[in-house]
């Protein structure tokens, strides 16, 4: 497990993740080629079912029973259009609360990514997208029309119509207006192959179950970006006509923001816009629905009665009633709860493995491996824009990079912060995984203290009585981590350590999660420890190309790109290279094309080295109650494929 190889065969494929012109989606059981008529095929049954005959939930059967409830076939959609979820052991069984727990509304992404439902989705060894919203897709020759067909009778939760006109509505007065506080994502741009001009695609409706997306220059791989950048291409109309100023006013918008308990109308609007599924009032096509206020010590999503899919039995999704998310105050507590059993699914890393392992049988529990296309499981990133001149002379210097990187015991580092079973390796693209560079492993990666201070000597960082080193001119040179709650308390205890024996001071600042980001926005977070994970750079260009601000290493170069020059700070040199590669990667028009640009990114990170890594990628574990069933035994866990969300947790059950 400790070798990189363990990526193994499953993300060997993503090397080639591009559905270009001939349409080659890898189909689910339930979805169409891309060139084929709209249909679906349905899953084959599960040998050992231990579903009772019900077609649905017994508390939905009573509320049909009862009038209060349209009958299952009047919630789904038309029987041919069904989406046929496949499980992965077996049918499950009606009932029982995930329970999990969280930090608060601050950790959205917690219930976001495993209950998300995308328009497109990478299917499950990652080798391509799928339909999920949609029922299926065509695209003409030239990439340049894509034309997407939905579910006809998808109803949002509240039971009203799920059309082609909720997504009109949501590119015509929400995505396009930036109401909810994003740019028009990347992906609905193409670009002019000879002028490298951009041009913003026309989304137009053909009828209440088509519409098509028309780019001006051919965008081979827009669907998977469409499944990374804007995942829920669509909005229930119904329900922001009634908040939106553009429908309701500026007064009135601000009069319901209050009575929400907001007080900044644009907050009002980003939360409702995007981070909808933590509010009860908005309906959603997720498997659950919020029940509760997000701000209650717990937090309670309760089954969709219209969700529109099910088993290859027929019985309608979730299996499982709720979702039961208790608010903790500190993260630790998640790991006693779960050798407590009050949790019966939680997600965690390396560090916790050893514990969890001793205590599977005794916590009736398994812990599962996930592979992660991470590049290190311990490593840090430098701010190459950060505010203080000195600083940001010092970090764009390639010999302190380089110190920094061969000052440190990588093979102490992995047996304490990994308990051995990450590869003491630099920060690099693993093996199996598109974008691996032979060697880039071993830069930099021996142990040579003597060197490491060299080279500070050399820059002209003197150490004085006290040991510690100081800027050129004499002034004091103190190294600054800035974390959001930080969970490596360990790893940075021994890079101060090893930071300090080369007469660097090294200080540790810990935020709470909103404080972070607004200082990371705000290009005052010079170091920092965030994860560079992922499978492809031509789908998710955000952690290595800065085009807006996000990944610490290139801090307010993203600021420059986001904002057309007018703010942040000019990328030069291989920076500006990097732009440069992904804007002729967006204007290729074939999959080889945007193969051999994409290597060339890696190897400018390669060069570079923007961000150091002392430990290679380590599994995510996941740790499900041996009641908890259906959950993949190793799946793909990456933000592009929504980590838990991935093992598709609607037909996880609870076998009694």
């Amino acid at each position: 497990m400790k070798k990189s190889g363990m990526l193994g065969a499953l993300l060997l494929s993503i090397a080639v993740i591009f559905a270009g012109c001939d349409g080659n989606n890898t189909a689910a059981p339930n979805a169409s080629k891309s060139n084929d008529s709209p249909k679906n095929e349905a899953s084959k049954p599960v040998a050992g079912g231990v579903h009772s005959d019900s077609k649905e939930a017994p508390a939905l059967a009573k509320l049909v029973e009862e009038g209060k409830l349209p009958k299952l076939e009047e919630r789904l959609p038309v029987a041919e259009d069904v989406m046929v979820e496949q499980v992965v052991e077996e049918i499950g069984q009606y009932g029982g609360d995930w329970t999990m727990a969280w930090t608060g509304p601050g950790d959205k992404w917690a219930v976001g990514q495993p209950t998300e439902e995308a328009l497109f989705r990478f299917n499950a060894d990652g080798t391509g997208v799928e339909p999920n919203v949609a029922k299926s897709y065509e695209v003409n020759e030239d990439s340049t029309v894509f034309t997407i067909h939905l579910r006809e009778g998808m109803k949002w939760s509240d039971g009203v119509p799920f059309t082609a006109d909720d997504v009109l509505f949501y590119w015509e007065h929400m995505l396009t207006q930036e109401t909810f506080g994003k740019k028009i994502y990347d992906a609905y741009y193409s670009v002019d192959p000879v002028t490298g001009d951009k041009a913003l695609a026309e989304v137009k409706k053909v009828d209440d179950y088509t519409f098509t997306v028309t780019h001006k220059y051919p965008s081979v791989q827009f669907l998977e970006r469409v499944a990374i950048d804007n995942k829920w291409f669509f909005a229930p109309a119904h329900f922001h006509k009634t908040i939106l100023p553009e429908f309701v006013g500026e007064a009135k918008t601000a009069e319901i923001a209050k009575q929400w308990g907001y007080e900044d109308a644009k907050a009002f609007l980003v939360d409702t816009g995007y981070y909808y599924w933590l509010h009860p009032q908005i309906p959603t096509l997720r498997a659950w629905v919020a029940h509760t206020d997000p701000n209650s010590d717990q937090f309670v999503m309760e089954r969709n009665p219209y969700y529109w899919k099910t088993d290859a039995e027929g019985h309608q999704l979730p299996y499982m009633d709720r979702i039961v998310v208790t608010k903790i105050q500190d993260p630790s507590q998640i790991l006693l709860g779960t050798l407590a059993g009050n949790y019966n699914l939680a997600t965690y890393g390396a560090k916790d493995f050893t514990i969890l392992k001793e205590n599977e049988k005794k916590g009736d529990f398994r812990v599962l491996q996930w592979t992660q296309p991470g590049w290190t499981s311990a490593g840090i990133q430098l701010n190459q824009t950060t505010k203080d001149p000195k600083l940001r002379q010092l970090f764009q210097d390639i010999r302190f990079r380089e110190a920094l990187s061969i000052g440190v015991d990588r093979n102490e580092i992995t047996e304490i912060v990994t308990n051995g079973i990450a590869d003491p390796v630099q920060a690099s693209v693993p093996e199996g995984v598109f974008g691996y560079q032979e060697g880039w492993a071993q830069k930099w990666a021996e142990f040579d203290p003597d060197r490491a201070n060299q080279l500070l000597d050399e820059i002209g960082l003197t150490r004085g009585k006290d040991g510690f080193r100081t800027f050129p001119d004499g002034s004091d040179l103190t190294l600054t981590d800035i974390e959001s709650s930080t969970n490596a308390d360990a790893f940075l205890e021994l890079l101060k350590k090893y930071f300090e024996d080369m007469g660097l001071k090294f200080n540790v600042k810990v935020l709470e999660s909103g404080a972070y980001n607004d200082m990371k926005y705000a290009n005052e977070v010079p170091i920092n420890t965030e994860a560079i994970s992922v499978a492809n750079v031509a789908f998710r260009p955000d952690t290595l190309v800065p085009l807006r601000v996000i990944t610490p290493w290139f801090g307010h170069y993203g600021l420059y790109t986001e904002s057309g020059g007018k703010e942040g700070v000019k990328p030069e040199g291989d920076v500006a290279k990097i732009l440069d590669l992904w804007s002729q990667l967006k204007a290729s028009s074939s999959k080889d094309e945007i193969n051999r640009i994409a290597n060339e990114i890696y190897k400018v990170h390669m060069d570079n080295q923007w961000v150091i890594g002392y430990a290679g990628p380590t599994p995510a574990l996941v740790v499900a109650s041996n009641k908890m069933r259906n959950v993949p035994e190793n799946a793909v866990w990456a933000d592009e494929f929504r980590s838990l969300g991935h093992g598709h947790p609607a037909q996880f059950y609870l076998k009694q």
